[in-house]
């Protein structure tokens, strides 16, 4: 049931207020957010008081490291994202129902689906659709996770979180995943037919970061077997940095199944004989609840379905 405070403000707060919020948010200075919203910096702080009258709450503080934003700012600020974000979503839904095969899709993708499922996914969509705008941004699943909350991605696809802060979200099994350990070809290790992870541990090492689901399996992988992971292992989740540093010492990394078999098929990484057996899990599908997708989106769930099945079999 609505109060008379959140009819006042469903009465009287506009697309501006929301626009002009997120914009001081991000910009943390209100010059730059008028700038940025081609407005006057004295139109903006006007705005910004209006909205603070119609919440009854201050905002924002002003500080030497610029304007920030208090708790109820940093909370207006992600509903206004979302509200955004759907309105975004149905003026691409009536553009597509008006033009065929347009729209825009924001997709955030962890490294297991990047080598192969969601380049065969992007390249049919294409095919289907040549409009279509498609945005990739590669990450973290938490930074992912935040960015799908918050509005600015319409999914994410890669092996799905373990996180817990991930409850208003949805998960959708496609494949199943795994890790292998690469060297770089001719490494010494690659005259071995057979290697257990005891003999891997003096050498040094390339690993996704401590906060990474796959980084937690690898952990888990070592301790089966009653070894210590790798303490001074270099952390990072850049596959070009990665895969350099792979060419060009005697460091071992640990890749997903997808991506070493592409490495190992262009001839530059070799699979090395062992199996981290810790590191199985799902790549998937991970959405926001109760929240309709764009047309565009929808098409490119279903597309990454049929290639995911394919790849299957």
């Amino acid at each position: 049931m609505s109060t008379p405070r959140s009819r006042l403000l469903t009465n009287n707060l506009t697309l501006r207020h929301l626009r002009m919020v997120v914009a001081i948010v991000e910009e943390c200075n209100l010059a730059r957010a008028a700038k940025r919203l081609n407005m006057t910096q004295s139109a903006v702080t006007k705005a910004l008081q209006e909205v603070e009258a119609l919440t009854a709450v201050r905002l924002f503080d002003r500080t030497n490291r610029g304007v920030v934003p208090t708790l109820f700012g940093d909370t207006l600020a992600d509903h206004a994202r979302l509200m955004l974000h759907q309105l975004s979503n149905a003026e691409e839904h009536l553009a597509d129902l008006r033009d065929g095969k347009g729209g825009r899709v924001a997709i955030g993708t962890l490294l297991a689906a990047s080598a192969e499922l969601l380049p065969k996914a992007i390249a049919q969509l294409r095919r289907e659709r040549p409009k279509i705008i498609i945005k990739v941004v590669e990450g973290t699943d938490d930074i992912l996770i935040h960015a799908l909350r918050a509005g600015e991605l319409d999914f994410v696809v890669g092996r799905l979180s373990e996180r817990r802060e991930t409850a208003q979200v949805t998960h959708e099994i496609l494949m199943e995943d795994s890790a292998c350990v690469v060297a770089r070809r001719g490494h010494p290790l690659t005259r071995h037919d057979n290697l257990d992870l005891a003999e891997l541990i003096k050498w040094e090492w390339v690993l996704p970061p401590h906060e990474t689901n796959m980084r937690r399996r690898i952990d888990t992988a070592f301790r089966d077997e009653g070894i210590e992971p790798p303490a001074h292992a270099v952390d990072s989740v850049s596959l070009l940095t990665n895969r350099q540093l792979l060419l060009d010492t005697d460091y071992l990394g640990v890749l997903p199944v997808q991506v070493a078999r592409q490495e190992a098929l262009l001839g530059s990484l070799v699979i090395l004989p062992l199996t981290l057996g810790a590191t199985a899990g799902v790549i998937g599908i991970t959405t926001r609840n109760n929240t309709r997708l764009s047309p565009a989106a929808d098409a490119f769930l279903d597309v990454l379905r049929n290639t995911a099945a394919d790849l299957r079999t």
